[in-house]
């Protein structure tokens, strides 16, 4: 059965814009200069400058682990990962250029709590399983701390300073929110000194994708005043499942040093991205076997088709001021506004049969959700008696908007195979509309003090009062469902010890509460407003940071309430959620080239206390995972760096009721980097394949849903910096 709602869109041509130009400019200038090089004909130094020395390469004080590293932390404040206790990841820029991610679970490749749910092209690029647990979309990301509404949403990597993970439970540092963790991205900021920043750079990825991509940053204005970070990227090209891709975003960061006190910031981001012939999602709520049908390449084009797409808006607004109030107390202020939205066009195939046999149930409207914060908080210490105390008090109130179709399209449209091509279509009609379907509001004091026993010994605690109330209306604004709750207290204790000044031992507990769901579309319950559900973590702990070598081991148990579909396919909540494991990691530098490392995940899950599947396995929860990985830097041409890393994820439940897995897999990527000076200038080429072996697997995407995973890629990348 085919279904087209108006004219197929004519083909667009492709046009070259000014960031375009300046990049190929840059690579081609910088190319000709390598090739002066290598025939040996004298390449020409800026006036006044004599000949460059030859690159040296020192390595750097630092390992994998970044454990020296600062990690956000909401209403805990900002201390470095050896400091926070709970278990913490940091991906820095270096190592995102590195990797060059296309989504989400590239950023983690190398970290075993983290497992990949996501496709590069589609709505669940950012969909991550951490622990066992899948982030929520809705409250388990933030960028420079601020809240914004993920789904859909793939971000500009390449203008980040930084990527963190806060794992396990955050209630008190954000507020309701899903145990799983929170992903904090940080922008590039104006840097500190009078050195400007200047950099172009272009890359490719498999199929003929082209990005550029340009970082400028500076200070300016009487001994540095006024500084400035200003990135703007455009991607463009054929993506590796036969569709096509076109993204611009650009950054901006300022800041301003009003007196010697205080000082002024404003940030903002923008992203507009277009996705078409996207890969629909595969669901297993209708399949009887037990067994997955055999794998396919997730660079097929057989799941997808000209009329599906997705694109997305994402934009965010932020203003602070920060004000020294004494030598020991620091005041901030923050405002921050987000606004994101989609319009998606997208299949769901529920499988029939093991021959891979589907309907095609395909979903057509707009969604779009705002997010607005206004935060007060004081940071300082005080000393009492023996002790000496570090203080973070503040207030907190935060908005969200959520806005869904009125006239979206959902419903079967024809039948396919899994491994032929996909000839149903549907097209989106031009007047899709949303109404503001719900709103989430908290209200919320929070306060945490870190006493300092002895030298070795410290406590910390704190806890975050709040008042909640959530609303569900209808498409013609009136009220369908109200939940309230005001006293909602979440605490966090912990204790540490340092066995060094490099090692903490600590153990740890918190609480927190998620907001409650609006059951999706799929469900029979669709649009029912669900209530909270609390979650407890406890975890104990080891950090160790040297200056060759790091270390990390952590103990946890959370209990979670559970939500699941049963067998009427109503979404409901019931029983627990139980999940307790061990996280393992390390890394070593061997001499001057090697840098070795691993990370390891062993957990148990299960649930209980419910009227179903009580001691299956939580769907989604790998129960182990191992990866591995390992940096050499080459003597002989200085400047060299060839990497490898490997990652085994084991069998994956795809259903709370237990009868379906998702078999382990391992991927293996590799890649390379060559600093060098041409012309005068820094430049830096990379180069990186992902899944090497091309491996075909089952990659568990969400409760009942699984996708191909990608197939082997290439991404090349070429910067100057001048």
């Amino acid at each position: 059965m085919n279904v087209e709602n108006g004219l197929r869109a004519p083909k667009k041509r492709m046009t070259v814009r000014p960031l375009q130009w300046a990049a190929c400019l840059a690579f081609a200038a910088s190319h000709a200069a390598w090739a002066q090089q290598a025939s040996g004909t004298p390449v020409s130094e800026p006036a006044g400058e004599e000949a460059l020395p030859a690159v040296k390469v020192t390595a750097a004080q630092d390992t994998a682990q970044h454990l020296k590293e600062d990690v956000s932390s909401g209403a805990l404040g900002t201390r470095s990962q050896l400091d926070t206790p709970f278990s913490t990841t940091v991906v820095t820029s270096e190592d995102l250029q590195d990797r060059q991610p296309s989504k989400l679970g590239d950023v983690f490749a190398t970290d075993a709590s983290v497992s990949d749910n996501g496709n590069a092209y589609n709505a669940w690029a950012t969909y991550l399983t951490v622990r066992g647990m899948q982030l929520d979309w809705q409250s388990g990301f933030k960028i420079d701390g601020m809240p914004f509404n993920s789904y859909g949403i793939t971000m500009p990597y390449e203008q980040l300073e930084k990527v963190e993970l806060l794992k396990g439970l955050t209630g008190f540092m954000y507020g309701f929110g899903a145990p799983g963790g929170v992903v904090n991205y940080v922008t590039k900021k104006p840097p500190v000194s009078t050195t400007p920043v200047r950099s172009v750079d272009i890359g490719y990825f498999t199929d003929g994708v082209w990005t550029e991509h340009a970082d400028l940053g500076g200070r300016v204005g009487p001994a540095g005043m006024f500084g400035y970070r200003l990135n703007a990227t455009h991607e463009e090209g054929k993506t590796y499942n036969d569709g096509n891709v076109r993204r611009d975003s650009v950054s901006v960061a300022l800041d301003a040093r009003i007196t010697r006190d205080l000082t002024a910031t404003f940030g903002a981001l923008y992203q507009e991205r277009h996705s078409s012939g996207i890969t629909g999602a595969i669901s297993t709520a209708q399949y009887p076997g037990t067994v997955l049908p055999h794998t396919m390449s997730g660079g097929t084009g057989d799941l997808s088709g000209p009329d599906q797409h997705l694109n997305t808006n994402v934009q965010l607004y932020t203003a602070g001021f920060q004000y020294n109030l004494g030598p020991d107390w620091t005041l901030n202020a923050n405002y921050s506004y987000s606004k994101s939205s989609r319009d998606r066009n997208e299949s769901t195939y529920y499988l029939q049969n093991s021959a891979g046999d589907y309907t095609d149930s395909r979903f057509a409207g707009k969604e779009g959700h705002q997010l607005s914060l206004w935060q007060v908080s004081a940071q300082g210490s005080v000393k009492t008696g023996p002790f000496q105390h570090q203080l973070v008090i503040g207030a907190a109130y935060q908005r969200q908007t959520n806005d869904y179709g009125a006239n979206s399209f959902f419903g079967d449209i024809g039948s396919g195979n899994l491994y032929q091509p996909n000839t149903n279509t549907f097209y989106s009609v031009p007047n899709y509309y949303t109404y503001r379907d719900s709103d989430i509001t908290q209200k919320a004091l929070f306060a945490n003090d870190t006493i300092q026993l002895t030298q070795r010994w410290s406590v910390l605690g704190g806890v975050r009062y709040t008042n909640y109330e959530q609303h569900g209306y209808s498409t013609t604004g009136a009220t369908t469902s109200t939940y309230s709750q005001n006293g909602v207290v979440t605490p966090t204790v912990a204790l540490m010890f340092k066995l060094a000044p490099t090692t903490t031992l600590y153990t740890s507990y918190v609480e927190s509460l998620e907001a409650g769901t609006v059951v999706g579309d799929t469900y029979a319950n669709r649009g029912e407003l669900l209530k909270p559900l609390r979650s407890k973590q406890y975890e104990v702990g080891i950090k160790s940071e040297h200056e060759h070598w790091s270390a990390t081991a952590a103990l946890f148990r959370i209990e979670r309430g559970s939500a699941y579909a049963n067998s009427a396919n109503v979404y409901t909540q019931d029983g627990e959620s139980i999940f307790q494991g061990v996280e393992l990691g390390g890394d070593v530098r061997l001499g001057a080239s090697w840098n070795v490392g691993g990370d390891l995940m062993w957990i148990n899950t299960r649930y209980e206390k419910g009227a179903a599947n009580n001691g299956n396995r939580v769907a989604g929860a790998p129960q182990f995972v191992v990866a591995g990985h390992a940096t050499y830097s080459v003597p002989y041409v200085p400047g060299l760096r060839i990497g490898a890393d490997a990652k085994f994820t084991g069998n994956t439940g795809i259903r709370p009721a237990g009868n379906l897995d998702a078999p382990g897999y391992m991927l293996v990527n590799l890649g390379a980097s060559y600093a060098t000076r041409i012309g005068g200038y820094d430049v830096t080429f990379r180069a990186a394949i992902d899944n090497l072996l091309n491996r075909r697997y089952w990659e568990y995407q969400y409760a009942d849903y699984v996708t191909p995973g990608d197939p082997r890629t290439l991404s090349l990348n070429a910067r100057i910096d001048f």
